[in-house]
C-alpha cells in the first residue's frame, strides 16, 4: 500500500456494530485507508464471538488469530445494548459517525432501536450498511458453510470421490464484504453530490449467487449442471490439472489456448501424434482423461524447476502448488503483513486491500 493510500479516508468516522468476518472486514477496509473505526462488542458474551475461535494448537490467551484477521486498526468498545446508558452511548457515537456497519440477528435492530429508520433521525447524512443472511428467509441463521451449501458452491467443489467440499475460508463472507464496500463507496459518491445519507442492504445469499458467474451461465444458457471436477475447469483443459514432477513437487497447468497446449506438448516431449488429437479445446475437454493420461507419461520424469522455467519462458500459465507457509514467506505476502499490538499481544494479518493508488500531485 502506498503512503498516500493510508490517509484516503482520514477524518471519516465508521461505527462497526458487526461481528464475525464480513462486517468486520468492511470495517478494516476503511481502517487501513485512514478512517477512524470504532467497533462495538457485547461484554455479556465476551465480545465478538470470533475472539474464542482458536485453531487447533493455538495457545493465545486473549483472542484468536481468526479475530485478529479482520480487526486491525480499530477502537474496541464494550457496550451492552440491553443497558439504557450503553445504548445511549451507541446513539451518541451514531450521531458523530459517517458510516454504520451492522449484521444484527433478524429483528434485533428493531428491538434495540438500531435500525436505519431510527438512527437516521439522529444523523440524516448517515450511511447505514446492513448485512443480512438469507434474502429468501431473513429469520434463518446464516453462517458461511450453510451459504456455501445452499448456493451451489459445495455441490461444485470437491471430486466424485470426495463428495461436496466447502472452501477452507469463509468465502461467502469475503464476497459479501466486497459487495458492501462497493455499495458504501457508491453511497459516499452520492453523498458528495447531494449531501444525503443512504440505507444499504447486502445479503450473504445474493452475494454468493452473484459470484456463480460462468457456472450460473452454463446452466442458464445450456442447462448444464456442473460435475464435481476437483480443481478442473468445466470449459477448458488442461486447466486446474495437477501433476507431480520427479522431485515430488506438484505443479498446476492453466492452459487457455490451443497454441499454448501445442507448446506444452513440445516442452514436455509429447510426439506430434500424441498432440494432434488434442489440438482444439473442445477435443481436450471431451477427452480429458485420455489427455491427462498422456501428459502423465512425461511430467513425472521432469525436474519441477527446469520444467517451470521452460513453461514460463514460453508463456504457458503454470504454477507450483505451494503450502501456506511457503506462500506467506514470499516477498509479496511479507509486504502485505500488518502488525499491531492489541492487549499487549503482537498480532499479524494480511492487508485486506490488494491495490495501490498513486494520486496526481497537481
Amino acid at each position: 500500500m502506498s503512503d498516500n493510500q493510508s490517509e484516503i479516508f482520514k477524518g471519516l468516522k465508521v461505527l462497526e456494530l458487526a461481528s464475525v468476518l464480513a462486517g468486520p472486514a468492511v470495517g478494516m477496509f476503511f481502517a487501513e485507508l485512514g478512517a477512524e473505526v470504532t467497533k462495538i462488542e457485547n461484554p455479556k458474551v465476551g465480545g465478538d464471538v470470533t475472539r474464542k475461535w482458536r485453531s487447533k494448537g493455538e495457545n493465545r490467551k486473549g483472542y484468536s488469530a481468526y479475530f485478529a484477521s479482520v480487526n486491525w486498526g480499530k477502537n474496541h468498545v464494550m457496550l451492552d445494548y440491553s443497558k439504557p446508558k450503553d445504548l445511549e452511548e451507541v446513539g451518541r457515537l451514531v450521531s458523530e459517525s459517517d458510516i454504520v456497519i451492522t449484521n444484527f440477528k433478524h429483528g434485533d435492530d428493531l428491538k434495540f432501536g438500531l435500525d436505519y429508520k431510527s438512527l437516521s433521525v439522529l444523523n440524516q447524512k448517515l450511511i447505514y450498511a446492513q448485512l443480512n443472511g438469507f434474502e429468501s428467509d431473513p429469520k434463518r441463521p446464516a453462517f458461511d458453510a450453510v451459504l456455501q451449501a445452499e448456493t451451489g458452491f459445495m455441490s461444485m467443489n470437491g471430486s466424485s470421490e470426495s463428495g461436496p467440499i466447502k472452501m477452507p475460508i469463509a468465502l461467502i463472507d469475503v464476497l459479501a464484504a466486497h459487495q458492501m464496500k462497493e455499495a458504501i463507496l457508491l453511497a459516499l459518491i452520492n453523498q458528495s453530490r447531494n449531501g444525503k445519507g443512504a440505507h444499504i442492504e447486502v445479503s450473504l445469499e445474493e452475494s454468493a449467487l452473484s459470484s456463480l458467474v460462468n457456472q450460473a451461465t452454463n446452466w442458464l444458457m445450456n442447462k448444464t449442471i456442473p460435475e464435481r471436477l476437483g480443481s478442473l475447469h468445466p470449459n477448458i483443459a488442461p486447466y486446474g490439472d495437477t501433476f507431480r514432477c520427479n522431485d515430488k513437487r506438484s505443479i498446476v497447468l492453466a492452459v487457455g489456448s490451443d497454441a499454448q497446449f501445442k507448446m506444452l506438448g513440445n516442452i514436455i516431449g509429447m510426439s506430434e501424434s500424441e498432440i494432434l488429437p488434442f489440438l482444439t479445446n473442445p477435443e481436450r475437454v471431451k477427452h480429458r482423461l485420455k489427455m491427462q493420461e498422456i501428459i502423465s507419461r512425461y511430467i513425472p520424469k521432469l525436474n519441477s524447476d527446469k520444467l517451470m522455467d521452460e513453461l514460463l519462458k514460453h508463456k504457458i500459465p503454470a504454477g507450483f502448488i505451494r503450502t501456506l507457509d511457503e506462500v506467506l514467506e514470499s516477498k509479496t505476502a511479507r509486504s502485505m503483513i500488518l502488525k499491531e499490538l492489541i492487549q499487549d499481544e503482537e498480532t499479524e494479518r494480511l492487508s485486506g486491500n490488494a491495490f495501490r493508488i498513486s494520486f496526481n500531485s497537481e
